[in-house]
């Protein structure tokens, strides 16, 4: 791994070859390009992929008799905030997204020596086959992009769960390919959910992240027991990211109020699976709730616990130990810009936390990571900047 500064808070944005802290970035993103698709899925399957179109106003993405203007809010790395744009063309979009060499060129400018990647997949069809497939088909593009610099780059690959038995084989090829931990939806998937996702541009994504809320199924449910022993016996961790609630960005009232109960509502996933004991049998798994902030984690740990003490008889809870023990041992998350959460890093709960620049989203800190980095850590000695800043992310993801 390369050697970075991390700046103080008067210096601005300074990277040089005399190190300090390692900087693993636990959140980061890859934005495929829609002619992906064509080189990655089955032949059989190939004419059915998306393709680009160039219309007038901007680049388009023609797929299942649908034309969609091109989607640029996940690649907003590099601009300020009063310059985003929603669409546009092929071009305007961050080319670190889909380009591993410009990738590494982002990452040296900004002090990033290694980034765990997730993103990107699965198509928005009624297609089931197509569906799935393109789960897989996104694994193998990544797993191909992280060749490129596997000491830098952790690929995470995404995971369907609609069939625990499929879910497990993807998983599977995952790890045969070298990704280094899969995400799975917040809450277990319903195919009629699935089979909607592409309707509205990015909702495919979202279905894949959020899973279904409503579901009478719950991950703390025996039946989901073979996923975590699989998880358990290949030795990677499993994470939600961003998924306890859908964002709806293309409504402007829900748009700002979606966005922070995005992130607190991935305590509801977290608390099914303490409270259903998931964790207390399978003691050895290890869960990230991503881009979810942390600043919450000590609020909601205590919380938790306090409820149990008192709530537990009643309800015949026949957990052990305090929610609060599981949490330190087996919940993880990723912030970007959470004061708050580094100030309560010794908290109960609250101690399992890392950063994130969110490269090339709409949160990215890029290219100022290492200013932010100095703001945000202001006080907090070293030994403790690196744990948050590298070591912890680089343990939990076999970096």
């Amino acid at each position: 791994m390369m050697a970075t500064q991390v700046a103080s808070p008067d210096q601005g944005t300074q990277n040089t070859t005399e190190h300090k802290i390692q900087i693993v970035d636990a959140d980061a993103h890859v934005t495929p390009p829609s002619e992906m698709w064509v080189d990655y899925l089955p032949e059989s399957l190939k004419e059915f992929a998306p393709r680009i179109e160039h219309g007038e106003d901007c680049d388009y993405v023609v797929f299942e008799g649908n034309r969609k203007k091109l989607n640029l809010i996940g690649s907003q790395a590099g601009r300020q905030g009063k310059d985003f744009k929603m669409h546009g063309r092929v071009n305007d979009a961050r080319s670190g997204g889909w380009m591993p060499h410009a990738r590494l060129e982002d990452m040296d400018t900004d002090g990033i020596d290694a980034a765990v990647l997730f993103g990107g997949g699965p198509l928005g069809t009624a297609n089931m086959e197509l569906y799935v497939e393109s789960f897989r088909s996104y694994n193998r593009w990544l797993a191909d992009f992280c060749k490129v610099a596997p000491n830098r780059f952790a690929g995470v690959g995404y995971v369907p769960m609609h069939d625990l038995d499929v879910a497990i084989s993807i998983i599977r090829e995952c790890v045969a390919m070298g990704l280094k931990a899969v995400n799975i939806p917040a809450f277990p998937m319903i195919k009629h959910a699935m089979l909607n996702g592409g309707r509205e541009p990015g909702k495919a994504q979202m279905v894949a992240l959020t899973g279904d809320p409503n579901s009478e199924k719950l991950y703390s449910d025996p039946e989901f027991d073979p996923l975590w022993k699989t998880l358990c016996d290949l030795g990677i961790p499993v994470t939600i990211h961003l998924g306890g609630r859908p964002v709806r960005f293309n409504q402007p009232r829900h748009f700002f109020p979606d966005m922070l109960m995005s992130k607190f509502s991935m305590g509801e996933t977290i608390a099914i699976m303490i409270f259903g004991g998931v964790f207390e049998r399978f003691p050895e798994l290890k869960l990230a709730s991503i881009e979810s902030g942390v600043g919450w984690f000590a609020f909601a740990t205590n919380y938790m616990d306090e409820t149990w003490e008192k709530q537990r008889f009643w309800m015949n809870s026949d957990l052990p130990h305090p929610p609060s023990y599981y949490m330190d041992r087996n919940v993880y998350g990723s912030f970007i810009h959470d004061r708050a959460g580094v100030l309560s890093r010794n908290q109960p709960g609250a101690r399992n936390i890392m950063w994130s620049s969110d490269y090339p989203h709409s949160e990215t800190t890029f290219p100022n990571s290492q200013q932010k980095i100095a703001e945000l850590f202001e006080g907090v000695p070293e030994d403790e900047r690196r744990m948050i800043l590298c070591d912890r992310a680089r343990s939990l993801f076999n970096i």
